[in-house]
């Protein structure tokens, strides 16, 4: 008999073959070359993984744009031209502006005004957890970009960045089909939370209210991989 997680032997044999061996054979290892306890596995990776994407897309855009905010006010301060993404040279190195520089690009490719919501939102979710990275400490973090953080006390950078870059490569991997069942998904899904808080209360109990997270992560079909240790050793760019 099968179901929704584990079908029958024989459609997962055939699924397996249009899934492909290589895809599958990490989720079969897990579940000791069982392949219905595999499909399974690979079934729920997909609910959660979606329900995920759902999360961090609601918390990249807040981020960027309480980090878009601040940089506008920063840059309006000082009597700056035009938009602060039209004199990056003032604020950022050199990957960063080209990151910009691609962004724009992109956007007059496809014939689009270039107008402050369009670069916010072709600007990847990996530019903007640079700019809270150490090498922006003094000059972004300390001056402007704390403050987009309300309910971070105190404003320490890397209560931030820690969390955040590791939500980008959870990300990253959802958007390729990679499995995140072995990630710590429930340590994952409290460290978005707890930066959504930092960003507006309202908005982690908006994610925190529509989001199926909890209860997939009650519905795993193989042990959860503990969380690790913080480690004392520094992050890059943390």
């Amino acid at each position: 008999m099968s179901n929704a997680l584990t079908p029958s032997h024989d459609l997962a044999a055939r699924l397996r073959r249009k899934l492909s061996v290589e895809r599958l054979g990490p989720y079969e290892h897990v579940c000791d070359h069982d392949l219905g306890r595999a499909m399974a596995l690979y079934a729920w990776n997909s609910s959660i993984s979606a329900a995920f994407y759902e999360a961090l897309g609601l918390l990249e855009i807040v981020l960027r744009n309480a980090l878009h905010e601040q940089l506008t006010i920063w840059h309006a301060r000082r009597h700056r031209q035009g938009h602060w993404y039209d004199d990056p040279t003032a604020l950022l190195e050199a990957h960063r502006r080209q990151d910009i520089s691609d962004a724009r690009a992109r956007l007059q490719h496809d014939r689009k005004i270039v107008i402050p919501g369009r670069m916010v939102a072709e600007l990847t979710f990996g530019f903007w957890r640079y700019l809270l990275s150490r090498r922006y400490e003094t000059t972004l973090w300390t001056p402007m970009l704390r403050h987009a953080f309300p309910n971070l006390r105190p404003a320490q950078r890397a209560k931030v960045y820690t969390p955040v870059n590791d939500l980008v490569r959870l990300r990253n991997r959802i958007a390729h089909h990679e499995p995140i069942h072995n990630r710590p998904l429930e340590q994952m899904y409290a460290d978005l939370l707890r930066v959504a808080g930092y960003l507006d209360s309202d908005v982690r109990t908006w994610i925190q209210e529509r989001s199926p997270v909890p209860r997939l992560l009650l519905s795993r079909p193989v042990p959860a991989v503990p969380a690790p240790r913080r480690s004392s050793k520094p992050v890059p760019g943390s």
